[in-house]
């Protein structure tokens, strides 16, 4: 059996270190064992009942009405739960294989069909992580090794695309919550995880300005000051070159820190991860870190605007 450490459970579980910490000793859920090197170590099996816990908080469960079930009632609910998880991902997997095989030669009308009809059929939120962006991922990987031409590229982006704005046309306009802006950096075209950041404010109540790809610092800055964010997200999905990372640090440090608190992401920020930490600018590893930052920001007072 595995063992993983806090920082680990935590990007796997979506909860955060100091619910763990709060949990284990309030509720004496959790068996983590003591390493060499004097760090708890938590097993698989306190990842899986974490993980079916945070997914029946999601639903609206109450973890002190959860935790008076007891460590072995949750694990065995957690471990009925798991096969479904399991089929899910295999059925995810099953269909991108489909959808990449109609892409050389391109087979428009099966590429739409299926789809079209796996995104009407499952929630939206599983539609995003578990098709839509791997779908993105894979066809960029596609188009970088020479097996698609770069505008089936652009055709797949276009529909998933519009998948994710017909999705956030159906979300009400919020008039009332923390304020985001969701952006991604001068010279960055691919604004897709840009455009996923933006559904995920969205959803959570967020007032949000979504500015999409290759947004000059100074229009951003401007934008700033007029709407007073509480959150301003660059997304940077390319990786840089270190002159041109460190000149969009000092942008975000110099422009954007003074008018609004910012985050970055994107595999672009992660490969200077420490570059942006070390200028006060926090990196958002995944999903699960914007949603552990967004249910921080929203539990803070804002302002009318």
């Amino acid at each position: 059996m595995n063992t993983h450490r806090i920082h680990r459970v935590a990007k796997l579980t979506g909860l955060s270190k100091d619910v763990i910490r709060v949990w284990e000793r309030r509720f004496n859920l959790l068996k983590p064992t003591r390493g060499t090197n004097r760090y708890r170590n938590y097993s698989d099996e306190d990842v899986m009942m974490l993980r079916y816990l945070k997914e029946q908080l999601d639903g609206g469960a109450s973890i002190g009405e959860l935790a008076k079930l007891g460590r072995e009632e949750l694990v065995t609910r957690a471990r009925a739960n798991t096969p479904r998880v399991a089929v899910v991902e295999n059925m995810f997997g099953r269909l991108l294989q489909e959808l990449l095989s109609t892409l050389n030669p391109l087979d428009r009308v099966t590429f739409e069909k299926r789809l079209n009809g796996a995104v009407a059929v499952v929630p939206f939120d599983e539609a995003l992580s578990g098709i839509l962006l791997p779908l993105q991922e894979q066809v960029g990987q596609l188009w970088h090794d020479g097996h698609i031409g770069i505008a089936v590229e652009h055709y797949v982006t276009s529909q998933i695309q519009q998948k994710i704005f017909s999705a956030m046309n159906q979300l009400p306009v919020a008039e009332f919550g923390a304020t985001v802006v969701v952006a991604c950096p001068p010279g960055e075209e691919h604004d897709i995880a840009a455009l996923a950041v933006a559904y995920q404010c969205r959803v959570r109540g967020c007032r949000v300005y979504y500015l999409g790809a290759n947004v000059p610092i100074a229009a951003l800055v401007k934008l700033c000051h007029e709407v007073k964010p509480d959150l301003t997200i660059i997304s940077c999905p390319i990786v840089r070159a270190e002159d041109k990372a460190a000149e969009l640090i000092q942008a975000l440090v110099e422009d954007v820190s003074p008018v609004s608190d910012v985050a970055v992401g994107g595999h672009g920020a992660l490969a200077v991860r420490d570059r942006f930490v070390n200028n006060g600018i926090p990196v958002l590893d995944d999903f699960r870190d914007l949603e552990n930052r967004l249910n921080r920001l929203m539990r803070k007072p804002v302002l009318q605007r």
